[in-house]
C-alpha cells in the first residue's frame, strides 16, 4: 500500500472514503510482490495495481464491494489450466490479495492515514497489518512510526499507533519485529501466535516498511550524467551529481537530480551517506580522479560500483588501483566497462544500459534475452519471513 502512498494520502486529506487492495502472499511467477496496492475511491477512481492488469477488473469490484458492507476481505487469484482467460494470473503465479476498507468511520483509519502521511513525508515507518488469523483481526493494523508520538501503553518497548485488538502482548511482539524489519528496509510477512508468542492460534502479518529511497551518486558532470541522472530518477532513486569542476556542476546543467555538488569526488564520497542500497557511477573516466574515488567507493558498503571507460582505460584504471593497495577481492566488486552490451551510442541509450545492468544486479538478472533463455522473468526476492517468536 505504501507504494501509492502519495496519492492516497491526498485523498486522506480531502476526507475520501476508499478501499486498499494489497498483495500480500506471491506463490511462482507474478508480476507484483508483496506491498502492491490498487486503491479505489467512492467515486470509482483507480491508483496503483497489484498484477499489472491480470485480475485488476475482480479486484476493483472487491474493492467497491469492501466500501460497501466495511468487510475486510482475502482473496486467491491464480492461473487456471481450463481457461487462461478467466479472472487469474496468465503469467503461472498466486497471489493472495487483503482488500480493507478505509471509510471516515473506520475504526482502523487514523492508522491507515498516519502510514500514508509518514510514507508521502519520506518518514522511516512500517506498517503491519494481520492478513491471516482470527477473522475479526483481519485487516486491523498497527503503525511504528520513528517520528512519531506512539502508543504511551507500549510499556517502554517499541511506540506504536494503533492495535490489532487482540491480547495485549500481540501488539507489543508485533511492533517490536516490525521496527527490525523497518531498520532492514525490508518488507515481509510476520508470523506470531495471538498472545505474541507460540501460544494461541497463529496470526499472519504483512509489515510494509516505508524508508528514503535509494541513493545513486554520479560522478562526472558530462551529458552522459544529464541522461543518467533522468533513468535514475525514473528508476526511484535520489540522484546526486558530483564533480570537481564548479563550471559544470550545477544545477542548471541538471534540473532534475537532487542534488549537485561541486567538489573533489572522492572527498565528496567519504563524507557522504553510503549503504547497500546506494549506486556509484563513475563517469569522469579521468585516472586523477577515477583512482582515488574508487580506491574509496570500493571499500564502502554500496550495492553497485560502476565506472566508464574503454576497455584500455578499465585495465589501465586496474592496475592504478592495485599499486594504490586495493585488493582483488575489491576490485571484483567494479563493474567496468559500465552497463549492459546494447550497443549503445547516444547518452540515452547508453543511461539505459547503464540502469539494467544496476536493475540486473539488483535483481539477480543474467542480462541474457528472455526469448528462449531458460531463466525466469521475474527474480525479485521473496519477502522475508520472520518465524513464530518465543
Amino acid at each position: 500500500m505504501l507504494d501509492i502512498a502519495a496519492e492516497l494520502h491526498r485523498w486522506a486529506e480531502e476526507g475520501r472514503d476508499f478501499a486498499v487492495a494489497t498483495v500480500v502472499a506471491v506463490t511462482g511467477s507474478a508480476p507484483r510482490q508483496p506491498g502492491a496496492a490498487l486503491a479505489v475511491d467512492r467515486d470509482g477512481a483507480v491508483v496503483g495495481s497489484v498484477s499489472g492488469g491480470c485480475v485488476e477488473g475482480a479486484v476493483y469490484e472487491l474493492c467497491a464491494q469492501a466500501l460497501d458492507d466495511g468487510l475486510p476481505v482475502r482473496e486467491r487469484f491464480g492461473y487456471s489450466d481450463e481457461d487462461a482467460f478467466a479472472v487469474g494470473l496468465t503469467c503461472g503465479g498466486v497471489i493472495d490479495v487483503l482488500v480493507v476498507p478505509v471509510r471516515a468511520a473506520d475504526p482502523g483509519r487514523p492508522v491507515y492515514a498516519a502510514a500514508l502521511a509518514a510514507a508521502a513525508g519520506r518518514r522511516p515507518a512500517a506498517l503491519a497489518r494481520v492478513t491471516d488469523g482470527p477473522a475479526e483481526l483481519l485487516g486491523r493494523a498497527l503503525l511504528v512510526d520513528t517520528d512519531g508520538p506512539g502508543d504511551p501503553q507500549a510499556g517502554g518497548g517499541v511506540p506504536y499507533t494503533g492495535g490489532l485488538g487482540g491480547h495485549p502482548a500481540l501488539d507489543r511482539t508485533v511492533a517490536a519485529e516490525a521496527y527490525a524489519l523497518l531498520g532492514a528496509g525490508r518488507t515481509g510477512t510476520l508470523t506470531v501466535g495471538a498472545e505474541g508468542s507460540h501460544c494461541g492460534q497463529p496470526i499472519t502479518l504483512l509489515v510494509e516498511s516505508s524508508v528514503e529511497p535509494p541513493r545513486m551518486i554520479v560522478f562526472g558532470a558530462i551529458d552522459f550524467a544529464q541522461a543518467l541522472v533522468r533513468a535514475g530518477r525514473f528508476l526511484g532513486y535520489r540522484v546526486t551529481v558530483c564533480d570537481a569542476r564548479p563550471v559544470f556542476a550545477t544545477s542548471a546543467r541538471f534540473p532534475e537530480a537532487d542534488e549537485v555538488v561541486a567538489d573533489w569526488p572522492h572527498r565528496y564520497l567519504a563524507a557522504t551517506e553510503v549503504d547497500a542500497r546506494t549506486v556509484l557511477c563513475v563517469l569522469t573516466h579521468d585516472p586523477k580522479f577515477d583512482v582515488p574515488l574508487l580506491e574509496t567507493a570500493l571499500r564502502l558498503p554500496a550495492g553497485y560500483i560502476g565506472a566508464m571507460g574503454s576497455r584500455r582505460t578499465h585495465l589501465d584504471r586496474m592496475e592504478r588501483l592495485r599499486e594504490a593497495g586495493v585488493t582483488e577481492a575489491e576490485l571484483a566488486r567494479l563493474r567496468s566497462p559500465i552497463g549492459l552490451d546494447l550497443g549503445a551510442r547516444t547518452p540515452e541509450e547508453t543511461a539505459l544500459s547503464i540502469v539494467a545492468e544496476i536493475v540486473a544486479e539488483r535483481r539477480g538478472g543474467s542480462g541474457a534475452p528472455l526469448n528462449g533463455a531458460g531463466v525466469p522473468i521475474h527474480h525479485e526476492d521473496a519477502p522475508t519471513t520472520v518465524p513464530t517468536v518465543g
